[in-house]
């Protein structure tokens, strides 16, 4: 059945390369292992193949990263070229995502100091939770809300810390809580016609404490955070699913079956 609120979805943001910056479409293909397409596709890993992120070095945050693909809309990649820029150095660097990995490695080991390379999964991407490979979602007044607990944030701000898949109009704050319930359970439901099963609240790490663009650490951010989650957690809210308030958003999973599909802004949700 349809809530009586009108969740709808708003945004779609997919990150082509694990932790640099996001892309915003209007639609996203689903992959054949449930993701988005192109979401997480690639990640940075140094010389014993562990992943580079920014929970390991707040310096991946001082690099913007600009994406463009050949069709403009994720369905071909044919030509993917990222554009990246550091804090210090405003020169643009470009480099195609198909055939350049090998100097992408090269120019982000000279940025980081160390040598790394880039790997790809274009079925299921690299996603943090194996178990809960789907996109994230969160409401708009939820990313609102957090503005109000931390006043020197604006939504963008909010937006990059947070790193969310989808974005929901239409709900109220923390309306998305309602998509988990107990341990070992799902919840069914669907983002205009594709089919999602909702896991659990997404434990948050170290990044989100920091400026976005810079890495700089917000002094008490956590613990102002976890503060205000638990004294505005919805009564309606399974509890006992919060070990900790430090969590925001909700982990998914989307049946394989569903590959193929497309998500598209604007489309209603049905729980």
């Amino acid at each position: 059945m349809i809530n009586n609120n009108q969740p709808t979805l708003a945004q779609i943001i997919v990150y082509p390369v694990k932790s640099l910056d996001g892309m915003v479409v209007d639609r996203a293909k689903i992959s054949s292992g449930g993701a988005l397409e192109f979401d997480r596709r690639w990640a940075i890993v140094d010389a014993s193949g562990k992943v580079v992120n920014a929970k390991r070095t707040a310096k991946i945050q001082q690099l913007r990263a600009e994406f463009n693909f050949g069709s403009g809309d994720l369905e071909s990649d044919s030509r993917s070229i990222v554009r990246l820029q550091t804090l210090e150095d405003p020169q643009t660097h470009s480099f195609c995502l198909n055939t350049e990995l090998t100097e992408l490695g090269s120019w982000l080991s000279q940025f980081f100091g160390f040598s790394v390379s880039l790997i790809e999964n274009a079925t299921t991407g690299f996603p943090d939770d194996p178990d809960a490979y789907g996109p994230t979602i969160v409401s708009t007044a939820t990313l609102e809300t957090i503005c109000e607990w931390f006043p020197d944030l604006n939504l963008a701000e909010v937006r990059r810390r947070f790193r969310t898949n989808l974005e929901l109009s239409g709900v109220p704050a923390f309306w998305e809580d309602r998509l988990f319930g107990a341990q070992g359970e799902v919840v069914d439901f669907q983002l205009g016609n594709v089919r999602f099963q909702g896991i659990n609240p997404c434990q948050r790490c170290v990044v989100p404490t920091r400026n976005s663009l810079t890495g700089e650490v917000t002094t008490k951010f956590q613990q102002i955070f976890t503060q205000q989650r638990q004294q505005t957690l919805p009564a309606t809210v399974n509890a006992a699913r919060f070990n900790h308030f430090y969590r925001l958003a909700i982990n998914t999973q989307i049946p394989l079956g569903e590959a193929g599909k497309f998500l598209n802004t604007g489309d209603r949700s049905i729980v």
